[in-house]
């Protein structure tokens, strides 16, 4: 199966699912078309469909409960129930019980992406290393959150660069569309119940954002309370791609809140999940980090060393598959993470010049 009949059959089971965005979806074509690296964060789906016999010796490694969509733009900050700023994995619309080495493997594979595309700048080797490190090291210390307060304080200076001012911020929030048509009284009935005053009135709008779950309904409701803006979004939410490939029968788990439970993780108590809706606080600095957005003086290294940690943050949140993890990663070398995300950069590679032409016809 080629790459444009893959995406026609996984968008017609989307559409079974949940009511798509139709100019959403077109969006999203488009994007895919643009370049390798949005194509990877807009194509899960596929990515599991190549990846057992792209990587079949690292396709048997030992599961736990895995983001799936891992990239380095699948990263940001919130605030926790005390206040503080934390930095960590930011969406787990396609969490699953998967390989540990899919989330490696394609974190890896991001990340030599964006080093060709000219976002980070160290060698795609080095960016192995780095992850792999700070994976290791942070099985061995049962991970961390990242809390940015008194440590951690250059994560923070990256976090909270000029293009996630505030004011930068409100400006694309009010320039957002309303939102017109019919609304899910469900989608609504959420976003009240996440307001900080329960009959505050909001103006509802419409905003397009990501590139995995983009044509999905997102909806933003934004407020004035007490002076100052509010926001809140609620997104459609659906079960993992996973489930498509294999011809799942039935409801499918959605393990979004799940994985969020177990992992070692700060939570943030504005994430929640109300019926088919995940719903979030929106501000400044509760969102996801594009690279983009990131200070030109950076530490990539070290960045990427703190992907990784994260990464087994999230999978220590499946204890009992620890054990047959160390014991498998014990023999998982940064040459054979490159080899994997090498093997796998050529796959989506491919996949996008095929995509792209198709596109100009």
């Amino acid at each position: 199966m080629n790459i444009v009949k893959a995406t026609a059959g996984f968008e017609e089971w989307l559409g079974r699912q949940t009511t798509l965005v139709k100019p959403d979806i077109r969006l999203k074509h488009e994007r895919m078309a643009e370049a390798a690296f949005p194509f990877l964060r807009a194509t899960f789906y596929r990515w599991m469909q190549v990846w057992p016999k792209a990587c079949s010796d690292l396709a048997d490694a030992p599961c736990v409960l895995a983001v799936g969509d891992l990239h380095v733009e699948n990263f940001g900050t919130w605030r926790d129930v005390e206040g503080r700023l934390v930095w960590g994995i930011n969406d787990f619309d396609e969490a699953a019980a998967l390989p540990y080495t899919v989330d490696l493997v394609r974190l890896a594979t991001s990340a030599a992406l964006a080093i060709e595309e000219g976002h980070l700048a160290v060698k795609a080797r080095d960016a192995c290393a780095a992850i792999l490190d700070g994976y290791q090291q942070s099985l061995v210390e049962r991970g961390r959150p990242f809390v940015l307060e008194e440590e951690n304080h250059w994560l923070r200076q990256m976090a909270m660069g000029e293009l996630r001012d505030p004011i930068h911020f409100w400006q694309k929030m009010d320039s957002l569309p309303k939102a017109s048509g019919q609304i899910p009284a469900s989608a609504e009935e959420a976003l009240r119940n996440l307001m900080p005053e329960r009959d505050l009135e909001y103006r509802l709008v419409r905003r397009v954002a990501g590139l995995g779950s983009l044509g999905r309904m997102r909806l933003v409701g934004i407020a004035t309370c007490q002076g100052a803006k509010v926001a809140r979004e609620a997104k459609a939410l659906l079960p993992s791609a996973v489930h498509w490939l294999s011809n799942h029968r039935g409801p499918a788990e959605i393990l979004y809140s799940t994985i969020m439970s177990q992992a070692v993780r700060c939570h943030d108590p504005f994430v929640q999940l109300r019926g088919h809706w995940i719903v979030r606080r929106l501000s400044p600095y509760c969102s996801r980090i594009e690279l983009s957005m990131l200070p030109g003086n950076r530490d990539e290294s070290r960045l990427l060393f703190a992907m990784g940690w994260e990464t087994a943050n999230v999978h220590l949140g499946t204890p009992r598959a620890m054990k047959n993890v160390r014991r498998h990663l014990d023999k998982l070398t940064t040459r054979r993470l490159w080899e994997g995300a090498r093997q796998m950069k050529k796959s989506v590679m491919s996949d996008w010049e095929a995509w792209r032409d198709a596109c100009k016809k």
